[in-house]
């Protein structure tokens, strides 16, 4: 069971009150009996995530971080609950929810949901105690990936009565404007690759795709793996991004986070996934079995590639800006201005080289 995704003690700071969330749970959930025991999943940057153990029965609770305020599109609790609702009658892969709770009723002044917790493996910077992850393995498992994501995007969001979540016209112009709005808000340090990326984006909007449900954050670590056979999906979590938009705009953001073996040592310190394990598709690799999977047009794939990097660096250096005004004590966050400048920088040579192609090393 060590394998298993599992949860510590609660950070200081970020403490539950239990004997509050007790009168709330007989208000609202009364089937849920017995002592309430929190403890906090470690990982993750953004929103945080408690598991829950109440009279035998493993629940996950997700709240925004402080100072969340200021970034409400990632922190937005009733979004992130009705994705899940409405797309697990068509998307299995979820979590079952069982309770919203807004922040004038939430005990912690914050708005929270409640979900089951499903059990399994998540693959991290580490590989899991106990399993051989072999090239053959990571191979499948890469493959099965990539086929997932494009399932997801075959959903109708009409199916799943998610077709008012966002809207697909303008979407990579609003993206591109957004994301570099939030950098100059964010901004701590210069880091001129982020502005020269920010006129190479303006200048090269591809044409509009007809939008999908896009996840916006698809990547190894927010996928639940199936302790018996690692290359079976069970859940895919953290939808607070999701929206309709472009899928390529999505496997922009897969492949912003996709690094190859070859590329292992220059970002091991950054500790952002197994993607460098032998086995693996590449980049490219992706980007066609992604293509021959969905019949999409992948032409344009090195746009939202760098736009994926740049909308990464700004998410770092978000976090990195709370870090450096006091907000949070994670000490995780000391080290991401640096990410903020291998990203960028990476994002730069991507579009002087042109292609996705091995940029590091």
């Amino acid at each position: 069971m060590s394998a298993l995704d599992s949860a510590k003690a609660v950070r200081a700071g970020e403490e539950l009150d239990t004997e509050k969330l007790r009168a709330l749970f007989d208000q609202k959930l009364p089937e849920l009996k017995g002592e309430i025991v929190v403890q906090q999943f470690p990982k993750g940057h953004s929103n945080l995530t408690y598991l829950l153990t109440v009279g035998g029965r493993e629940l996950v609770l997700r709240r925004p971080p402080k100072g969340a305020k200021q970034i409400k599109a990632g922190h937005d609790m009733n979004r992130e609950y009705t994705v899940l609702t409405r797309l697990r009658r068509v998307y299995p892969k979820v979590p079952k929810t069982l309770l919203f709770v807004d922040e004038n009723e939430s005990p912690f002044g914050a708005g929270f949901y409640v979900m089951e917790r499903v059990p399994g493996v998540i693959l991290r910077n580490k590989p899991p105690e106990g399993y051989d992850l072999t090239p053959a393995l990571m191979q499948k498992l890469s493959e099965t990936f990539v086929d997932n994501l494009v399932a997801l995007h075959a959903i109708k969001p009409m199916d799943a009565r998610l077709e008012e979540l966002g809207k697909p016209e303008g979407y990579v112009t609003r993206q591109v404007e957004g994301w570099i709005e939030r950098y100059n808000k964010a901004k701590t340090d210069e880091v001129p690759d982020m502005d020269t990326l920010a006129n190479w984006m303006r200048a090269h909007v591809p044409p509009q795709q007809p939008g999908t449900i896009i996840h916006n954050d698809y990547k190894y670590d927010n996928c639940v793996l199936d302790p018996a056979d690692l290359t079976n999906i069970r859940a895919v979590l953290d939808w607070e991004m999701a929206t309709l938009g472009d899928p390529l705009a999505d496997l922009g953001t897969t492949l912003a986070y996709w690094f190859e073996p070859s590329e292992a040592e220059v970002v091991g310190s950054l500790g952002l996934g197994l993607t460098t394990l032998p086995g693996n598709l590449s980049r490219e690799g992706v980007v066609q079995r992604y293509a021959a999977r969905s019949g999409r047009d992948v032409s344009n794939i090195l746009f939202y590639y760098v736009a994926a990097l740049h909308k990464v660096a700004v998410i770092a250096q978000q976090i990195y800006s709370r870090y450096k005004q006091g907000l949070t004590q994670d000490e995780r966050f000391a080290g991401l201005f640096f990410a903020v400048q291998m990203l960028s920088q990476t994002a730069v040579r991507a579009t002087e080289f042109g292609r996705i192609g091995k940029l590091l090393g």
